[in-house]
């Protein structure tokens, strides 16, 4: 079988799988299970061999047109280079470890054979992306994420909070939609092509792009609103209301991830304007130090990851700012693996706390005995997390600020030395920042003193199993990764450099010093947030737990940004800062009065005007008629007498009428 046949069969087999799945799904319900697990764990044997065969040598293009366009066509073209080899390896491992877990995590939901198929069909969207060579090919890929994200994260539809996040995400990420679509065309308009082989050709050329400035700022609207980058990163946090395998699915691979990898697919666009790799480094900055900051004072543990996710983003479209695509692509798989493990390990400890506030969980004793597990993964997730060598986020994130450093020379031939001091800085102001957070949230869920912790029952074991699968990348995959994989990095030294592993490390060994000394300084005080949100069905299996946790979070604990928790060293650490943290520093208030309030009094006014005025005319045209009738009608009496009586009475005022005009005359 030819690479190319084992290529297309890797987005169609989960895509069938979908499809399988929701036909038996009330019939069969017994297959349900194996039809979302089988087809995914296929397509990832198989995307693994399409990596092996490709070798990181020379990219596999294949290519048919759809249909004859008129003017630039359209094909279902396929380009595997090194980089999409690899990045599919790492779709395919996190949606099959995804759908296993899930099986368990949610083995009592009604609405769990929708689900899966869901599920599916989002990896399937996501091996489109990673494989297409077309860019209007890619874009269905792109688009059907986002609807696909629009249901997945509603799962609990029955929480107002779940409704509220999947809207919230589906508009965020449409507002971004719409200039990338017209940065897409007018890429196309300069290129001659949707092909990106044929573009990133044009791009090479002599004549280059007319427009690139342009063309890359549009196209950065819609990977801030997909990868959740600065100011479209909003509606991240929020969708932690869908269940947590979702959570992983969508930070660790799929559409947070699609946004960077269509930026490093075509770098050479963004290349081509030295304005917009300056622009791409002041977000990537602003993304990952205020992300940090965030996340270093939520109470929610699915929210410190979420903006977790955020700012390790922004490691990667700082990696890109300077031009490195390889320090990029490398971060992107390693940040994959150990953020998977998080979120797939933050399941089962919401399971077994009943809650999902890490205030909760620091008012339990012996949580960590309950879930060994996810004790021992989530400290190797965490330290990978942190940078912490010898575990991969040191490799990956070393190579970022070490190409970040290379640039701060001097203008080099891809980026300036502008993009390259504001991605270093930002790059170890959070690497100190990230290691405070994720200490934090260790030393609270795991280090709790208090209450004995509820026994929710054992986890299943494909969840726990699940767990040790990740745990084997997110130790290993840095350091394998820089001896064996050069080739499929564009031969790219992956090898750290002293200087920034020296900076890095020392930034991560301070956070974590600095947040676990402000911790053990709180712990001699006493936390007064109330041990409430615990779920009060320990029978349930995991997502009815879950479900219940986040409908009941917010009551119980009102205005988290304010409620009083000294035993939290986030809050000594941020001082009066860690109101703005917690709140997100605001942004949705400003876009709410920026945004949803004029939007929302135009709505109003056009409402009044259409009731007030159009309908007014609409009905003064129906009265008149109306009247006149009604005047005719009252004419129609039926007696004679009246008739012949008017029509004397017409014949004297004709005559009269007459007799005036002759005499006038």
């Amino acid at each position: 079988m030819t690479t190319t046949t084992l290529a297309v069969l890797v987005p169609l087999l989960p895509f069938l799988g979908a499809v399988a799945g929701l036909l038996t799904g009330r019939t069969a319900p017994a297959f349900v299970r194996p039809l979302a697990a089988l087809p995914t764990l296929a397509a990832f044997v198989l995307a693994v061999l399409v990596a092996v065969r490709q070798g990181g040598g020379r990219a596999v293009d294949a290519a048919t047109e759809l249909t004859p366009t008129g003017s630039v066509p359209i094909e279902l073209a396929l380009h595997i280079d090194g980089f999409a080899a690899l990045v599919a390896v790492l779709v395919g491992l996190v949606a099959t470890c995804v759908q296993i877990y899930s099986t368990g995590y949610l083995r009592d939901d009604p609405r769990y054979p929708s689900y899966a198929a869901l599920v599916s069909l989002f990896t399937s969207a996501m091996f489109l992306v990673v494989y297409s060579g077309d860019l209007m090919v890619l874009l269905v890929g792109w688009e059907i994420m986002g609807i696909c994200s629009y249901f997945l994260v509603g799962h609990y539809w029955e929480t107002p909070q779940a409704r509220a996040a999947s809207l919230k995400a589906f508009l965020v990420t449409k507002l971004g939609d719409v200039p990338f679509l017209i940065g897409l065309f007018a890429l196309a308009g300069d290129a001659g092509s949707f092909r990106i082989t044929k573009i990133l050709g044009a791009v090479a050329s002599d004549g280059g792009l007319d427009h690139p400035t342009v063309i890359a700022l549009l196209l950065l609207a819609g990977v801030a609103g997909k990868s959740a980058q600065f100011p479209l990163h909003t509606w991240l946090p929020d969708a932690m209301a869908g269940p947590t395998p979702v959570s992983a699915l969508i930070h660790a691979a799929t559409m947070v991830a699609a946004g960077v990898y269509f930026t490093a697919r075509l770098l050479p666009v963004f290349e081509a304007s030295d304005a917009a790799m300056v622009v791409l480094s002041v977000l990537a900055a602003v993304t990952m130090t205020g992300s940090a900051l965030a996340a270093l004072a939520q109470d929610d543990i699915k929210r410190v990851l979420a903006y977790s996710t955020i700012g390790q983003l922004g490691y990667l479209t700082g990696a890109l700012a300077v031009a490195d695509r390889g320090a990029a692509v490398f971060h992107l798989l390693s940040h994959g693996a150990f953020k998977a493990l998080l979120f797939l390990a933050a399941g089962v400890l919401i399971h077994a706390a009943g809650t999902n506030s890490l205030a909760a969980m620091s008012r339990m004793r012996g949580l960590r005995d309950r879930v060994p597990d996810a004790y021992w993964t989530m400290t190797v997730a965490l330290l990978a997390l942190a940078a912490i060598p010898p575990f991969s986020g040191f490799f990956s994130k070393e190579s970022v600020l070490a190409a970040a450093e290379h640039v701060t020379g001097g203008h080099t031939e891809h980026a300036p030395a502008a993009a390259g001091w504001t991605v270093l800085v930002a790059g170890l102001l959070t690497a100190l920042l990230t290691a405070g957070y994720a200490t934090r949230l260790w030393l609270l869920a795991f280090r709790g003193h208090g209450t004995e912790a509820p026994d929710h029952g054992g986890q299943p074991v494909t969840m726990n199993a699940v767990l040790w699968v990740l745990a084997i990348p997110s130790l290993a995959f840095g350091g394998l990764a820089f001896r064996l994989l050069p080739d499929w990095f564009d031969g790219r030294d992956l090898t750290p450099t002293l200087t920034t592993s020296v900076l890095g490390t020392g930034a991560a060994l301070v956070g974590g010093i600095v947040t676990y000394g402000a911790w053990r300084h709180t712990t001699a005080l006493t936390a007064r947030v109330p041990l409430g949100a615990v779920a009060a069905h320990p029978e349930g299996d995991a997502g009815a737990v879950e479900a219940e946790a986040i409908a009941s979070h917010a009551p119980a604990y009102g205005d988290t940004a304010r409620a009083p928790d000294p035993a939290d060293p986030g809050r000594l650490l941020l001082g009066p800062l860690h109101r703005h943290a917690a709140a997100g520093f605001h942004l949705d208030a400003v876009y709410a009065a920026l945004l949803v309030r004029p939007v929302l009094a135009g709505a109003s006014l056009v409402r009044f005007l259409d009731r007030e005025v159009v309908d007014a005319y609409v009905r003064g045209a129906g009265a008149l008629p109306r009247v006149l009738g009604a005047a005719v009608r009252r004419a129609q009496t039926g007696n004679v007498q009246t008739y012949v009586s008017a029509l004397l009475a017409g014949t004297v005022v004709l005559a009269v009428a007459a007799v005036l005009v002759a005499t006038g005359a």
